[in-house]
């Protein structure tokens, strides 16, 4: 995972550049974690405790944002992070939890649900969490680069304009062109590339331009600062029964289950969803590594063309599942949360999909958190929808 480092940032293009888009061929890889010269692999499925050493002193220390293993990521760091996304100058919000049974969304089976408004979040969608912890851990001013559909680009971008930063979001093609407008109204630079090149332009600006690159999804500092999301759930819920997470990359499904299990609910399970069309983190879970695909789906901003190494890694100890929707289901989702007042993007809209679609197995009668996760659409886009 990227962290920042010089060496790191290296790692990062060798191992994310590999066109099978997996970490290592033929290995079940899943995360490394690297002190001075020394490395520790870690396989599929491997929990073991990792022993965190200081080479100078030879004595033991507490884990740091830049160790890279599932180990490392302890509640106290996700606490951290926290604290750094709601002082954070970026203005995130503490979004609103509302009960379905205060709208007038229909229900199919009857149980105690709360939808998380991350669409009301500040730029439109949960990215803003993360981004507050990256920004807030890197040097001011610098020269950043990263690829993203639309919702990280323009969380990217605002904090770019916010801290002086200099920044570049590499986009898909199909990303809905008003996303790369809107980005680059903060004064951040825009080039849309096929989905299956979004990694070589990226390595052609680490490398030619010198830039740093800032991980849409496979962050620890992201995925620690997307945790904030799940200890605002436990404020309102303090124990639920299933939480039900969107899932692209996996860096909000992993941060939000880790905060959630780490804070004692053992018992509850947390399933991520995907497009039938982007599915790489459900079949990562069938092949015990994290790998790619040439994804396609109308939710865009769930279909990055390979699952992320220490998401996976999270995700295979905490959730329980991934469940897949179709995009009709999307599109009937996002069509349906219009019309009971919700304006959310398609892919805001998959954790609902799941739902109202019977995917998630055994909620009746429990307690249950649908987060929906974006509302970043154009009318122009909207239109597209059935009525």
């Amino acid at each position: 995972d990227h962290t920042g480092s010089p060496a790191q940032c290296e790692r990062d293009r060798e191992v994310r550049g590999h066109p099978d888009c997996s970490l290592v061929v033929g290995e079940q890889l899943t995360a490394v974690r690297v002190t001075g010269s020394q490395s520790t692999v870690l396989k599929a499925g491997d929990r073991r405790p990792i022993k965190q050493t200081d080479e100078s002193e030879g004595n033991t220390r507490a884990p740091s944002m830049e160790d890279l293993t599932v180990d490392g990521i302890t509640l106290e760091m996700l606490q951290a992070a926290r604290e750094t996304v709601n002082t954070s100058p970026l203005g995130v919000i503490k979004t609103p939890m509302i009960p379905w049974s205060q709208t007038t969304l229909p229900l199919n089976v009857a149980c105690n649900i709360h939808i998380k408004m991350e669409n009301l979040q500040r730029t439109g969608s949960f990215k803003i969490r993360g981004v507050a912890n990256q920004f807030a851990r890197r040097p001011k001013g610098g020269h950043f680069v990263t690829m993203s559909a639309g919702n990280y680009g323009k969380s990217f971008a605002y904090a770019s304009k916010h801290y002086g930063s200099k920044g570049k979001v590499v986009m898909p093609e199909t990303a809905p062109i008003l996303r790369s407008v809107l980005i680059q109204s903060y004064g951040v630079e825009v080039e849309r590339v096929p989905t299956s090149s979004l990694m070589t332009v990226v390595n052609r600006c680490v490398k030619q331009e010198n830039m740093t690159f800032l991980h849409s999804y496979d962050d620890v500092d992201l995925i620690a600062g997307h945790a904030s999301l799940g200890f605002e759930i436990l404020d309102v819920v303090p124990n639920p029964d299933v939480v039900v997470i969107c899932c692209g990359g996996g860096g909000l499904l992993a941060g939000v289950a880790a905060a959630i299990k780490l804070s004692g609910c053992q018992n509850t399970q947390i399933y991520g969803v995907e497009p039938q069309g982007a599915c790489t983190m459900y079949r990562s879970f069938i092949e015990e590594r994290p790998v790619g695909m040439d994804t396609k789906s109308i939710a865009s901003g769930l279909a990055p063309p390979f699952a992320g190494a220490l998401p996976y890694t999270l995700c295979r100890r905490y959730v329980e599942e991934i469940v897949l929707v179709s995009d009709e289901e999307i599109k009937t989702a996002v069509s349906t949360l219009y019309r009971s007042g919700f304006l959310v993007e398609p892919s805001g809209a998959a954790a609902f999909a799941a739902v109202a679609n019977d995917r998630i197995p055994g909620i009746a009668g429990k307690s249950v958190v649908v987060i929906l996760s974006g509302g970043n659409i154009g009318k122009d886009e909207l239109a597209n929808f059935p009525d």
